[in-house]
């Protein structure tokens, strides 16, 4: 990665370490799925008006939608609403760098280098060491939930990683087409319509602050620039920059909540650093025959029809 392209990698990561702060500073009072469906709407509405869909089949589009978006946000908000704390919750969800670079080799055959692979086993020791080293216990439905959110982001990851598709504003306002409607479905069903009908008529300050920021800059300019990434870039060298989120999102809770790191959050976030440092040496992943297509700076749509995806229906549609 050239280094215009690492420093906007390294500012998405902050702004989604200090996501985790602003969702749960933003949900109180309102049901988390309910919250998630109306993050998604403010992505999708106004802007799928404006910008073009991306030229690619279907099944990227809802694939990125369901995986890197539906599914990862949707987990993620009910664990934060079920008590897993935000910081940890930022150093669960990293779990997806090694989902990412697993299900990567194992689909698209992209094979991390040995430094990428040393570095993101250095950053897990350092996730590891902070969340021994928090205080409090954490309701074991609430870490499995987010476990399972890194696990869908991470399929994402690959989804998008596979299409090619170069426009990254595009992949993500047309992926969202598939998200709000199911959230809003399954609050309606769990939460009930008098609950959520006293949740938007009581909609906070503090909720709209915070959809703004979720909706407005982790997501239309956050998830573009990662698409981006994704689609110039092997999974390896890209999904190692978000070790520096929970960096981040320590950072923001001793900043805005007065929550002053201890000493395992020190050893484990100098570690996640030193884990990026060594992943970020490394060059190109090596790659087999089947996905000499995959380390092209961009995909076109014939690149796009020979990834090792299985087709799921025709389309002529793209992902995010």
């Amino acid at each position: 990665m050239n280094l215009r392209d690492c420093l906007l990698a390294a500012l998405v990561a902050t702004l989604w370490g200090i996501n985790f702060v602003v969702i749960d500073w933003g949900m109180d009072g309102i049901p988390p799925l309910l919250f998630a469906a109306i993050r998604f709407t403010v992505v999708l509405l106004p802007a799928i008006f404006f910008v073009r869909k991306p030229d690619a089949p279907w099944r990227f589009i809802i694939g990125v939608g369901v995986f890197m978006s539906l599914g990862q946000f949707g987990f993620l908000y009910v664990a934060l609403h079920l008590g897993m704390p935000p910081g940890l919750a930022a150093l669960v969800l990293q779990a997806q760098v090694i989902f990412t670079m697993v299900i990567a080799s194992g689909v698209l055959r992209e094979i991390p280098a040995p430094a990428q692979l040393i570095g993101a086993v250095i950053g897990s020791v350092g996730l590891a060491i902070v969340a021994v080293g928090r205080e409090g216990s954490v309701p074991l439905v609430a870490l499995m939930l987010s476990l399972l959110a890194a696990l869908s982001w991470a399929v994402g990851n690959v989804v998008s990683r596979a299409s090619g598709i170069s426009g990254g504003l595009s992949l993500t306002v047309w992926s969202a087409l598939v998200v709000p409607l199911p959230l809003f479905a399954l609050s309606l069903l769990i939460d009930g319509p008098v609950e959520i009908g006293a949740a938007l008529a009581g909609f906070s300050w503090e909720a709209a602050v915070s959809t703004i920021y979720t909706a407005g800059l982790c997501t239309l300019f956050g998830y573009a620039i990662f698409n981006r990434l994704l689609s110039k870039y092997p999974s390896a060298a890209v999904v190692p920059w978000i070790l520096l989120a929970p960096v981040a999102g320590i950072a923001a809770a001793w900043a805005l909540l007065g929550e002053v790191p201890n000493t395992a959050e020190w050893i484990g976030g100098l570690l996640l650093l030193a884990g990026l440092l060594v992943a970020q040496r490394a060059g190109r992943p090596r790659l087999t025959a089947q996905s000499a297509t995959a380390d092209r700076p961009a995909f076109d749509r014939s690149d796009a029809s020979r990834s090792a995806l299985p087709r799921a229906g025709g389309g002529t549609a793209g992902q995010r």
